[in-house]
């Protein structure tokens, strides 16, 4: 009875009371406001890509080497009688200056004794027409002598078959007839044998002479010139040493050329000889392209014709502190092999007058052990030039006219430094004036709305930098 009551009379009014509240609080409200959701733009970076004329440039290290050396090398041995006083380490020789000098009292003495040969030689070539002479007098002498041996047999025969000489009598003379034809038989034999010994002693002269030859350029070959001027870059002898054949007396590097070996990177040495088109090429022209995909000349006599036919130039630069002392080269050729450590490729420049261009105070010598910057540089291109940062792999980000984002297929024809171009392309898939985003947008959608800022001062920075005069 107690539990219905409070239940009726307490539970229930309270519970109506609190509906009708609610009810009449509801009915009295406004009515909410409605927002329609719109489309949230994300803010990027963008700048815009235009026309730029960019040189191809590769910068590279290398020690300075000289293009030509000289190792005095002795080709005859004796002793040394003398040295050029100016045979130092470091100090520079003319052109045609003696080294050293050997002794040529042994070469002077085999000069003699082959002279002393020839004569001798020469001699018995006077003795031979002589004893030629001599021997044809005999051998006339001695036929006529046997004319009359012969004569007097045919005699002694015709007494002999009349019964009036004995048989002694004409074998006497028959003996003295054959005695006589054996003296005429020695006389043309030594006769014939005359021209053999002659062509001997002719020949025997020639060896001789050859010998004297020999001697005569060894007596040259003690003195030991050098071919070019050269700096002393070695030198192992002295005045009263014994040098041996093939000894190694000194060595010169020459100061006319100088060389610099640079590794560098397969891919950019590829960009940089790879023939580039005209800023005013018709990129669709089929012919055009053949030219650019033409392969380099790898033959050895025309390799170096080829690398000059690309325009290629080089510049090396040394550092002093603040100031850098820069030189003209020349793209000479490309090195034998690839670096197994690096997959690098040496290119070889040359730096003409090396030594002349010098000036007290500022501008050093090109010498030997520097360690130099070669920059390598091809003719200028001119493309579209957007940040490297900008590249998505193959892709760039481009906001269209109605800030929209676009994924654009993009395949560099440069990348350089901070800087990638692009050549134009039939499609015009990236136009002149392209907005090209910098940042990845958050998420990568295409068609996704954009708040595009250009900033205006990056690109200026990057050209600075990368698009080298």
């Amino acid at each position: 009875m107690k539990t219905g009551f409070k239940l009726a009379f307490i539970t229930l009014p309270i519970t109506a009371i609190g509906i009708g509240t609610l009810a009449f609080i509801i009915a009295n409200s406004p009515t909410p406001d409605r927002t329609e959701l719109t489309e949230r733009a994300t803010a990027v970076r963008v700048v815009t890509a235009e026309h730029h004329t960019i040189v191809p440039t590769i910068v590279g290290f290398g020690r300075v080497t000289p293009a030509r050396t000289f190792e005095a090398i002795a080709e005859v041995g004796g002793t040394v009688d003398a040295v050029n006083p100016q045979l130092r380490d470091g100090a520079i020789l003319p052109a045609g200056a003696e080294v050293l000098r050997l002794s040529p009292i042994d070469f002077n003495l085999a000069i003699a004794q082959a002279n002393a040969n020839i004569r001798s030689a020469r001699a018995r070539l006077a003795e031979l027409d002589v004893s030629e002479a001599n021997q044809q007098a005999i051998l006339a002498i001695e036929r006529d002598v046997l004319a009359v041996k012969t004569a007097e047999l045919a005699r002694a025969q015709t007494l002999f078959a009349a019964g009036t000489l004995t048989q002694t009598a004409r074998d006497a003379a028959q003996a003295a007839h054959l005695a006589q034809r054996q003296k005429v038989q020695n006389a043309e034999g030594t006769l014939a044998l005359i021209p053999t010994q002659r062509a001997v002693q002719t020949e025997q002269i020639a060896v001789y002479e050859t010998t004297l030859a020999t001697a005569e350029r060894n007596l040259a070959r003690t003195h030991i010139t050098l071919p070019f001027t050269a700096r002393v870059a070695a030198h192992s002898v002295e005045v009263g040493q014994v040098v041996k054949v093939g000894q190694t007396t000194a060595l010169f590097d020459g100061i006319d050329t100088a060389e610099i070996e640079v590794q560098v990177p397969m891919t950019a040495l590829r960009d940089l000889m790879r023939p580039h088109p005209a800023p005013e090429a018709d990129t669709s022209d089929a012919a055009t392209t053949t030219d650019q995909t033409a392969p380099l000349s790898v033959d050895p006599t025309h390799m170096t014709g080829a690398l000059r036919d690309l325009g290629l130039t080089a510049r090396v630069q040394l550092r002093l502190g603040r100031d850098v002392v820069t030189w003209p080269a020349s793209v000479d050729r490309i090195s034998d092999g690839i670096d197994p450590q690096t997959g690098t490729v040496g290119v070889v420049v040359q730096v003409d007058a090396a030594y002349s261009q010098t000036a007290v105070g500022t501008r050093p010598p090109l010498t030997k052990g520097m360690f130099v910057d070669v920059i390598l540089q091809a003719a200028p291109i001119t493309g579209l030039v957007v940040p490297r940062s900008a590249l998505h792999g193959e892709a760039l980000y481009t906001v269209d006219d109605t800030n929209r984002l676009r994924i654009t297929p993009a395949t560099p024809y440069l990348v350089q430094g901070d800087i990638a171009l692009f050549m134009p392309t039939p499609s015009g898939t990236l136009p002149d004036g392209s907005r090209i985003v910098l940042a990845t947008p958050t998420p990568v959608i295409a068609g996704l709305l954009l708040d595009p800022h250009p900033d205006t001062g990056l690109m200026p920075d990057l050209l600075a930098q990368d698009a080298r005069p």
